[in-house]
């Protein structure tokens, strides 16, 4: 598995929705832009959705939750927030807020958690009550 690929194709995705979601409805460019999430979406679950999926059964099995795996993308947030680039140019991301796929656990009842998927490296992070509690895998 080329990560360096998967963090490309998943940053590639995160930028898309940034650019989307400053963007007003009305703009001549929104549904172009719209198009080409959707297709970068698709492409990113059709090359990575089994390597992924392998993960969240993991992460599903550990945190005693029989919750349906969902596609890759179904984890993503519908906002980042980029923070500085590292020594070499990479910008990674952070999630806040009610984001993610929401898990049912016995380990954790009556809290919201969530996974969400974030690029750079690739993770998915443990949402609890809104806020990144533990990276649950990273690609690296």
């Amino acid at each position: 598995m080329d990560l360096d690929k998967l963090d490309k194709a998943l940053t590639e995705i995160v930028e898309k929705r940034i650019e989307l979601s400053a963007m007003d409805y009305s703009n001549e460019r929104y549904d172009d832009l719209e198009e080409e999430l959707h297709d970068l979406e698709d492409d990113f679950n059709e090359e990575y959705e089994d390597m992924l999926e392998a993960e969240l059964e993991k992460i599903h099995e550990k945190l005693l939750s029989d919750t349906d795996i969902l596609l890759p993308t179904a984890y993503l947030a519908n906002t980042y927030k980029p923070l500085l680039p590292d020594a070499r140019g990479i910008i990674s991301y952070e999630v806040e807020g009610f984001q993610g796929v929401p898990i049912e656990s016995e380990q954790f009842e009556n809290m919201d958690v969530r996974i969400v998927l974030i690029p750079n490296p690739a993770r998915f992070v443990m949402m609890v009550s809104g806020k990144q509690m533990k990276d649950l895998w990273r690609s690296r």
